[in-house]
């Protein structure tokens, strides 16, 4: 696999509603492409697996936790996870388990449940491989996910990144 500015590798996360945690995870990962000088290589996207938030912003605590740490969720839209997005993707992030074990019944076949990957199998020093919902908590978890969050997308990155830069 390579990407490139015309192809480039598109990755999309996958939630519950798609205002917490996969706007993160999607903010966070463009946010380490653009650092990387990657951002026409590498297209990061989110949805989530229910209707309930399409059209609606991302969770004010969301954007407030992204905020804290140098990051812009204002702009996210909500929309929900449909199987053309299977073939949009090169790779298919679950936040946690349940998001997993509904993709795979979504998809079409099996080249498309092999993209399917959580999030947290990415990062080694993960305790869990669930990113924990963060939607009926107060604002100290919003900050707590989005650690986990970074690691695990800081971890995904790098394992991406070697494909994903233009050969030199």
């Amino acid at each position: 696999m390579t990407a490139s500015a015309a192809d480039p590798f598109r990755v999309v996360f996958v939630c519950t509603g798609n205002i917490c945690r996969s706007v993160m995870a999607e903010v966070v990962f463009r946010g380490f492409a653009d650092a990387a000088g990657l951002r026409d290589r590498v297209g990061s996207t989110s949805a989530g697996t229910g209707d309930w938030h399409v059209g609606e912003r991302a969770d004010q605590r969301t954007i407030e936790a992204l905020t804290r740490r140098g990051y812009d969720g204002s702009h996210h839209r909500a929309r929900q996870f449909t199987l053309a997005d299977f073939a949009h993707n090169d790779l298919v992030v679950a936040l946690d388990r349940s998001h997993e074990r509904i993709l795979k019944g979504w998809a079409p076949g099996e080249t498309d449940a092999d993209k399917i990957a959580l999030l947290m199998s990415f990062d080694p020093s993960a305790r869990s491989l669930d990113v924990p919902d963060p939607y009926y908590a107060g604002p100290g978890m919003f900050d707590e996910v989005l650690g986990m969050i970074e690691s695990a997308s800081r971890a995904l990155f790098r394992q991406l990144e070697p494909a994903i830069r233009p050969a030199v």
